[in-house]
């Protein structure tokens, strides 16, 4: 059985990170022969979606349980429609959350523990922009986040 855990580092004695989206590795790790293949977090510092890419590169990867910290709803009701459990993390290091979860010792995650979009947060929303005369311009904001919605717009012509 395969099983992945969030962490800060690569390996079986990296620390663990409670972050989901925003990890710097997954460690896969074979429950019964302990290998381990460590895959770099390469979206988790992307503006927004982190969470949802990196519930698909879980999915891909083949395991079925994830040892997380935290988790929100989407991610949550896409590893499980990828029959993928998760778990509470426990422990200092990618080891030793593997050994209590051989154990049984760890606390499975059936709700989410964090709301929609508690990501970063840096983007802009949808914005409203002036035109001058008689037109209104139409904003070029992009979205991405909890930002407010500040657009650029372009101004129409006056009649």
């Amino acid at each position: 059985m395969k099983i992945c855990i969030t962490a800060s580092a690569s390996g079986l004695d990296a620390p663990l990170d409670p972050r989901f989206g925003r990890c710097s590795f997954f460690v896969i790790v074979d429950v019964d022969s302990m290998n381990e293949n460590s895959i770099s977090n390469i979206n988790a510092g992307d503006s927004g979606g982190v969470g949802i890419q990196a519930a698909q590169t879980i999915a891909q990867s083949g395991v079925s349980a994830l040892i997380t910290g935290n988790i929100g709803p989407n991610v949550l009701q896409t590893l499980t429609a990828a029959n993928i459990e998760v778990y509470q993390q426990q422990g200092r290091t990618v080891r030793d959350a593997v050994d209590k979860f051989k154990l049984g010792e760890l606390t499975k995650i059936s709700s989410p523990t964090r709301p929609v979009h508690a990501g970063m947060g840096r983007g802009r929303g949808m914005g409203g922009g002036f035109g001058s005369g008689r037109c209104q311009g139409q904003g070029a904001g992009k979205g991405g986040g909890q930002g407010s919605g500040i657009g650029g717009g372009k101004g129409g012509r006056g009649q």
